[in-house]
C-alpha cells in the first residue's frame, strides 16, 4: 500500500510545488508592467527662473512623486543634460510658447509619456531612435535572445566541460564571438542598432560573459542547484524587472532599480549608453556587468565540482583489484 502512495504523493506535491511558482511568477513579469509610471522621474525644466520654479510646484502638486525636476536656464542646457543622461526629457518655457524636449533613444515608453502629457505643446526629440528601429521595438526583442543563448552556454559548459580551464576557455570564447555576431546581425543585417561597430561587439561581449559566467560559476560551486539559482534570479526576476522597453524609473520601486543591478537591466542601460549616447549614463551598468563576469570567472576557477566529478567516476575503477577486474 505504501509503495502505491508514494508516486501519487510525489506527483501531487509537484503539482502544488509548481503552481505555488506559477502564483509567484505571474504577479512578477505581471505586476510591473499593469503598474507602469513616472516615479521620481528626473526631468528639467528651463526658462527664467520665477516661470520655472512656477512650473515645478506645479508639477509636484499634480503629480506628487512622479518627477524629479532640476531647473537649468535655457533649451540648450536642458538638452545637454538630456544627452548627458542625466535626465530623460525637458519642458522649455520660451516666448513662443512651451516645448518639450525628450530622448526616445532613452527609452520610447518615457518619450511618449512626456509627449502625450505636452497637451499641444511642440515636441523636440534630442535623441531620437535609429531610422531602422524608430519604435524602439527591435531593441529590446534583439537583447533577449542574448540573454537567453548565454544562459544556455553557461549551462552547458558547466555540465559538458569537466576541468576549470576548459571552462574558462569557452566563457572566452563565447563572449567574444557572441559579442562580433551579435552586433553584425543587429547592425550589419536588421539594421536596427547605430554606432560604431566594434563599440557594440564590447558590450554584447561584456553581457553575454557577465550572464554565462555567472551560470556556470554558480553551477561550479552549487552543482545544480547553482544552474536553478541563476536561472530564476539572472533570467526570470532579471527579465522581468530589466525594463528594457521601458525604464527603471516607470516601474514600482524598489524593483526598477534592482533590475538595474542585474545582468539584464544593467545590459541593456549600457548598449543605450553606448549606441545613443556616447557612454554617457553607463558607468554603473558596466560595473555591474564588469562585477557578474569576473565574479562567474572567479567561482568557475575556484569550484571543483568538475574535478571532483571525475575522480569521483574514476576512483572505484582505480581502486579496483586486478582480481576483482577479471572476475568481472
Amino acid at each position: 500500500m505504501h509503495s502505491k502512495r508514494s508516486p501519487l504523493l510525489i506527483g501531487i506535491v509537484i503539482a502544488l510545488v509548481v503552481v505555488a511558482f506559477q502564483a509567484l511568477l505571474v504577479p512578477l513579469f505581471a505586476g510591473p508592467a499593469a503598474k507602469i509610471g513616472p516615479r521620481d522621474l528626473p526631468i528639467a525644466v528651463a526658462g527664467p527662473p520665477p516661470a520655472t520654479a512656477a512650473l515645478a510646484g506645479k508639477l509636484a502638486a499634480e503629480h506628487p512623486g512622479a518627477f524629479e525636476v532640476t531647473p537649468v536656464a535655457d533649451a540648450n542646457a536642458a538638452d545637454a543634460l538630456i544627452r548627458d543622461r542625466e535626465v530623460y526629457g525637458a519642458i522649455v518655457v520660451a516666448p513662443a510658447g512651451a516645448e518639450v524636449h525628450v530622448a526616445s533613444a532613452a527609452g520610447p515608453a518615457v518619450s511618449a509619456l512626456l509627449s502625450q502629457a505636452a497637451a499641444g505643446a511642440k515636441v523636440v526629440d534630442v535623441v531620437p531612435m535609429h531610422s531602422g528601429d524608430p519604435r524602439g521595438t527591435g531593441f529590446g526583442a534583439g537583447f533577449l535572445p542574448l540573454a537567453i543563448t548565454s544562459l544556455l552556454a553557461g549551462v552547458l559548459l558547466f555540465l559538458a566541460a569537466r576541468s576549470r580551464v576548459a571552462r574558462l576557455a569557452g566563457l572566452t570564447t563565447f563572449a567574444v564571438v557572441a559579442g562580433l555576431a551579435g552586433a553584425a546581425v543587429l547592425q550589419g543585417w536588421l539594421d536596427v542598432l547605430p554606432g560604431d561597430y566594434l563599440s557594440v561587439s564590447g558590450v554584447l561581449a561584456l553581457f553575454a560573459l557577465a550572464v554565462a559566467g555567472a551560470m556556470t560559476g554558480l553551477g561550479a560551486v552549487l552543482d545544480r542547484g547553482g544552474l536553478a539559482l541563476g536561472a530564476l534570479v539572472i533570467f526570470l526576476v532579471g527579465n522581468a524587472l530589466s525594463a528594457v522597453a521601458a525604464a527603471p524609473e516607470l516601474l514600482p520601486q524598489p524593483w526598477g532599480e534592482v533590475g538595474q543591478f542585474l545582468p539584464i537591466g544593467a545590459g541593456a542601460t549600457l548598449l543605450r549608453s553606448v549606441v545613443y549616447f556616447d557612454g554617457n549614463g553607463g558607468l554603473t551598468s558596466a560595473i555591474v556587468l564588469g562585477a557578474y563576469a569576473i565574479g562567474g570567472l572567479i567561482l568557475v576557477a575556484a569550484g571543483r565540482r568538475g574535478t571532483a566529478r571525475r575522480t569521483a567516476e574514476t576512483a572505484p575503477v582505480a581502486a579496483e583489484s586486478p582480481e576483482h577486474a577479471l572476475a568481472r
